[in-house]
C-alpha cells in the first residue's frame, strides 16, 4: 500500500505515541466537555429560578405591606433657622479711679452681684485729708465773709446819715460779693473732694457676674491699669446674635412691622426649645463677604441656660399658615415628574398623586395642593410598590407630629423610595 510522506510521517508518530497517552488526553477532553455542559444548565437553572421570583414578588395580586397616615389640618408657624452666638448685653471692665493701694476685695469669684455693691475698697488716707482740708478752707472763708457783711451793714447806715464815704461802702460790697465768690469755689473744691474720696470704695456700675479678679490686695492700683480690677458681665437678661440669608430679609422686615417677633434658643439635641425671647434689632447692611444679614434677640435667661460665648440653633417665627394640610415627610417622594405621595384607594391598590410641597422638615410636610383630609397616605413600605400596586396597610399608621422641627424651612421633596410614578 502507498503512502504521502505526510501521511506516513504522521502514521509513524501515532505509532511512536504510547496508547496510555492517548487515553488521558481522551478522558481529560471528556471530562472538560462535562463540566462545561453542567455549568451551562446550572447558570440555565437559576436565572430561570430569580426570574420566577422576581415574577412571584411583583405580581398584580401580590399585597404589599405597607404603613399610612391620614393627612390632617392645623395652624403651623413658620421658622427661619440660624447659628448664633450669645452675648451679654453689658461687659464692663471695673478699673479704679483713683491711685492707691488695694486694701480690699469684697467680691467672690463668680458671684452675681448688684449695682452699688462695693467691689474693692483703696487706702482713702490721702483723699479724706483733702477733703477736710477743702471743708476747713470754706470755714475759713464764711467766717471772712460774716464780717465782712456786718462792716457792710455799718458803711450803708454812715452813708445813709452822711457821716460816712458812699465810695467806702461801695468797697465793701464789692468785697463781700468777692467772699461770696471764695465761699462757693470752697464748696465746689469741697464736693470735689467727696467724689474723690469716695471712689476708694470700688462699686459695681451694673448688676451681673462677677469673673475672676485681676489684682490681689496690697497692690498699687490706678486709672491706667488695662487689666482692671474684675470684669463684670450683664447675664439676665442676655442677648444672642445670628445671622440669616440676605434671602430672607424681606420676609423678615415684613413680619417684623406686624409686630414683635419671637425667637427660641434650641438645646444641645438640637430639638428642645430651652429659651425663647423676641427680636429687638436688625443690622443696617448686609455682610458681603457671607450675604448674610446680622440680627439680635434679647432673653431673659431667668435659669442661666445661655452663657456668653455660647454657639447656639436658633429659630426665628416669621408667621402662621392657618389650618395647613400636614403628613409626615416620609410620604412625599421624588420622581421623574417632581414630587408626589403614594394614594391609597378605596380598593387597597395605590395610585402616584403629585403633590405641591410649601415647606418641610425632617418629621412633617405642609402640602399646598394634592392632597385632602379623606386621603390616606403611604408612608412605609415604598421599596416594592408602583402605580396599581395592592397593599395591606399595617395597623400601625404614621400621623404628622404636632409641630415642625426647626432647622429644614422649605422643601422640594421628599425622600425617594426606589418606586416612583409612571413618566
Amino acid at each position: 500500500m502507498l503512502f504521502k510522506p505526510d501521511e506516513a510521517k504522521a502514521e509513524a508518530a501515532s505509532r511512536a505515541q504510547p496508547p496510555r497517552a492517548r487515553q488521558r488526553t481522551v478522558s481529560w477532553l471528556i471530562a472538560l466537555v462535562v463540566l462545561g455542559g453542567l455549568g451551562y444548565l446550572g447558570w440555565t437553572w437559576w436565572t430561570t429560578q430569580q426570574q420566577q421570583s422576581a415574577a412571584r414578588a411583583f405580581r398584580p395580586d401580590t399585597t404589599v405591606p405597607v404603613l399610612a397616615a391620614t393627612p390632617e389640618r392645623r395652624d403651623v408657624p413658620v421658622y427661619l433657622p440660624g447659628v448664633g452666638s450669645v452675648r451679654a448685653l453689658n461687659i464692663v471692665t471695673v478699673r479704679a479711679q483713683v491711685g492707691g493701694r488695694l486694701t480690699a476685695i469684697n467680691f467672690k469669684e463668680g458671684e452675681s452681684v448688684k449695682q452699688g455693691d462695693v467691689l474693692a475698697e483703696i487706702d482713702d488716707a490721702i483723699y479724706r485729708a483733702q477733703y477736710d482740708q477743702a471743708v476747713a478752707k470754706k470755714a475759713q472763708d464764711e467766717a471772712q465773709l460774716a464780717n465782712a457783711r456786718i462792716d457792710l451793714t455799718r458803711y450803708r447806715q454812715l452813708a445813709a446819715a452822711n457821716a460816712g464815704s458812699k465810695q467806702q461802702a461801695d468797697t465793701q460790697a464789692a468785697l463781700v460779693a468777692q467772699l461770696e465768690a471764695l465761699v462757693r469755689s470752697d464748696q465746689a473744691a469741697i464736693d470735689n473732694a467727696a467724689a474723690t474720696l469716695a471712689y476708694t470704695k470700688v462699686t459695681a456700675p451694673i448688676s451681673g457676674r462677677a469673673g475672676l479678679r485681676q489684682v490681689d490686695v496690697g497692690n498699687i492700683v490706678g486709672t491706667a491699669d488695662a487689666t482692671g480690677i474684675v470684669v463684670l458681665t450683664q447675664l439676665q437678661p442676655i442677648a444672642v446674635q445670628f445671622s440669616l440669608p440676605q434671602q430672607e430679609l424681606f420676609r423678615v422686615n415684613a413680619a417684623a412691622a406686624k409686630g414683635e417677633l419671637a425667637v427660641d434658643v434650641f438645646g444641645n439635641d438640637g430639638r428642645t426649645v430651652i429659651e425663647t425671647g423676641r427680636l429687638t434689632g436688625i443690622d443696617n447692611q448686609v455682610d458681603p463677604t457671607t450675604g448674610t444679614v446680622r440680627l439680635k434677640a434679647e432673653f431673659d435667661n431667668r435659669e442661666y441656660r445661655l452663657w456668653p460665648g455660647q454657639f447656639v440653633n436658633v429659630r426665628l417665627k416669621v408667621e402662621t399658615l392657618p389650618q395647613a394640610l400636614v403628613v409626615p415627610t416620609a410620604a412625599v417622594q421624588r420622581g421623574p415628574a417632581g414630587t408626589f405621595a403614594y394614594v391609597i384607594g378605596a380598593d387597597d391598590t395605590v395610585s402616584a398623586r403629585p403633590v405641591s410641597v410649601r415647606q418641610q422638615d425632617e418629621t412633617n410636610a405642609v402640602i399646598g395642593d394634592g392632597l385632602t383630609t379623606d386621603d390616606k397616605v403611604v408612608t412605609t413600605g415604598f421599596a416594592n410598590l408602583s402605580e396599581g400596586a395592592k397593599v395591606r396597610v399595617g395597623t400601625t399608621a404614621t400621623q404628622p407630629t404636632p409641630d415642625l422641627a426647626p432647622r429644614k424651612r422649605e422643601g422640594r421633596g421628599g425622600k425617594g423610595g426606589k418606586g416612583g410614578p409612571p413618566r
